[in-house]
């Protein structure tokens, strides 16, 4: 889901023609799994850069085809989520699997 800054982009008509004609051009495959020589229906465009407050105004990093990739669900989940860790800071898992804080 989009961030509040970014909603209104999102539905920008500018966001949604050049939303389309990526699609098109990547022929709706996801690009990871095509990569991988899977044949995968794309789901989300993908902004390589992620968006921020600070570049949802300049289009070199929204509306550039260079900065975008069409990846199916579990490509896009796989990319967004793998740099969350399993634990939140202060924990950690002890050799027994259990959650223990860090001292």
């Amino acid at each position: 889901m989009a961030q509040p800054w970014a909603k209104r982009f999102y539905k920008s008509a500018a966001w949604q023609k050049c939303r389309r004609s990526y699609i098109a051009k990547v022929f709706g495959l996801c690009e990871h799994c095509s990569a991988a020589g899977r044949t995968r229906p794309g789901y989300i465009v993908d902004h390589i850069i992620e968006l921020t407050p600070e570049n949802i105004n300049n289009p070199d990093i929204t509306l550039n085809h260079e900065n975008l990739q069409y990846l199916c669900l579990e490509c896009h989940n796989r990319k967004t989520f793998r740099k969350i860790g399993p634990t939140r800071d202060g924990l950690r898992f002890d050799e027994n699997g259990n959650l223990v804080k860090v001292e």
